[in-house]
């Protein structure tokens, strides 16, 4: 007999974790992720494990991004040592992931550090370090995908393209129990077919239960091309008022698919006299890899790449300026006009934007674009929201800046291709919606049993099923 336990992403959308428990296949554990919001003090502090870590024989890791996989290092730190399995790419982003996430705890954790002691309250020791880093990455077993890997005394694992970033992929995972094999398809965070540079999802036929996201469940992206023209227009109005635009950018994935369709508008004599900025080491060293990998992505998106003459993605846009020094970054302070600056976090809840933000933000030349999914309780969801005052670095902020959304560029899957490939599997193996908040979950359950006459359950954090 199966369990499975919902431990995060269950009615959100940040925090992936699940436990898996069989005789087949032990205590494993699927995505160790953390949530997004607030400090990395408080974020690191206030997640707590529901089990044990000691008692995990191993990790099954979907994709990269830290809000499933951010709390691997506290898991080492508080007793796992088995294996994390991955895919082979995943495990190269991995380190980049985790030294720019302990860079920027240990600087919070500092500067909290300080002010406690100047008021003589007791210092906060760390709950991971860099010793806990690289004993993660160690554990960390790279696969290729379609590779079957055992991973318990009668299981396996097997990773198929998800299409969201490079290395992301939907886990199908089977266990022999009394003679007979049941298969688990958890689809990751399954990837926008209109995705730049990234393969469609694949998608399995078999399985006895299927655990999918719904981050979008609630509704469909516009076209690419519709999109595009979106992006032109306010690239084309903020040119003509004399501003700059700001993109909040996730490092992996988002970054390389912008840079991607602003070479592609540069290559049509589209880009005008704009200067790009990328503004984020992180960024760039992610976009190197992407360089590597680029013989597994989208053929007609390479094609267009290697046409142009370019091996690689920052050369395909000439007029991109890699900032990778603070000295290069608050050079960016003195443009008036016509700068492009993209820089993480994605979400607005720390890095270089906030900093860029506070030198134009309160401008109404000025434009800023958010072309990702943006959580509760983060600065981005606030400006997304309408918010006209925020609060940053201990000063208030008027929001005078125009501010756009670009759905399209989502690297989710909208909630028609969500419900194909539902529809895609034989029979009616059990349908668990995840990774997604309440409302865009319900939509998506009530759509499928309209649409498609396939039911589904959402279960609430903590709760646990038998397969």
């Amino acid at each position: 007999m199966a369990t499975l336990t919902f431990y995060g992403a269950a009615q959100e959308v940040t925090g992936s974790c699940y436990l898996i428990e069989s005789p087949a296949l032990g205590r494993v554990l699927l995505e160790c992720g953390m949530h997004q919001g607030g400090t990395a003090v408080d974020r690191i502090r206030d997640e707590s494990f529901a089990f044990d870590p000691a008692d995990i024989d191993a990790v099954v890791l979907s994709h990269g991004h830290l809000d499933h996989s951010g709390m691997l290092p506290k898991l080492v730190n508080q007793g796992f040592s088995g294996p994390i399995y991955c895919t082979q790419s995943t495990r190269q982003l991995l380190r980049i992931l985790f030294e720019d996430a302990l860079g920027l705890y240990e600087r919070d954790l500092e500067r909290e550090n300080l002010r406690r002691q100047r008021s003589g309250r007791a210092l906060i020791e760390p709950e991971y370090t860099e010793k806990d880093v690289e004993a993660a990455l160690k554990l960390c077993q790279g696969q290729p995908y379609h590779a079957r890997v055992d991973i318990g005394p009668q299981a396996s694992v097997r990773f198929l393209d998800a299409g969201h970033i490079l290395g992301s992929s939907i886990v199908e995972l089977t266990l022999n129990e009394k003679g007979a094999d049941k298969v688990l398809v958890f689809s990751g965070d399954l990837g926008n077919s209109n995705s730049a540079l990234m393969n469609d999802p694949e998608s399995p036929q078999h399985a006895d239960i299927v655990m999918m996201e719904g981050t979008y469940g609630n509704r469909d992206h516009r076209s690419q091309e519709q999109t595009l023209e979106q992006f032109r227009q306010v690239l084309a109005e903020t040119w003509a008022r004399g501003g700059n635009v700001m993109i909040p950018s996730f490092a992996i994935g988002r970054t390389q698919e912008l840079i991607f369709h602003l070479g592609c508008l540069h290559q049509a004599g589209e880009l005008d006299d704009w200067q790009v900025f990328l503004d984020s080491p992180m960024a760039i060293a992610v976009t190197e890899v992407y360089d590597r990998w680029l013989h597994i992505m989208d053929d007609d998106d390479v094609r267009c790449l290697t046409e142009a003459g370019r091996d690689s993605l920052a050369k395909f846009l000439p007029n991109l300026k890699l900032c990778r020094s603070a000295e290069e970054s608050m050079a960016i302070n003195k443009i008036k006009h016509g700068a492009i600056i993209i820089a993480g976090s994605g979400m607005c809840t720390g890095g270089r934007i906030r900093h860029h933000f506070k030198h134009r933000i309160w401008r109404e030349e000025n434009a800023v674009i958010f072309i990702g999914f943006q959580a509760q309780g983060t600065l981005g969801r606030l400006l997304v929201d309408g918010r006209r005052d925020i609060k940053m670095f201990g000063d208030e902020f008027k929001v005078r800046a125009r501010i756009e959304t670009i759905g399209g560029l989502s690297a989710h899957a909208g909630q028609t291709a969500l419900m194909e490939w539902a529809a895609g599997f034989d029979g009616k193996p059990k349908l668990v919606l995840i990774h997604g908040e309440a409302t865009a979950l319900d939509a998506l359950s009530q759509k499928l049993w309209l649409d498609k006459g396939i039911r589904s359950d959402i279960p609430a954090p903590g709760s646990s099923i038998v397969f």
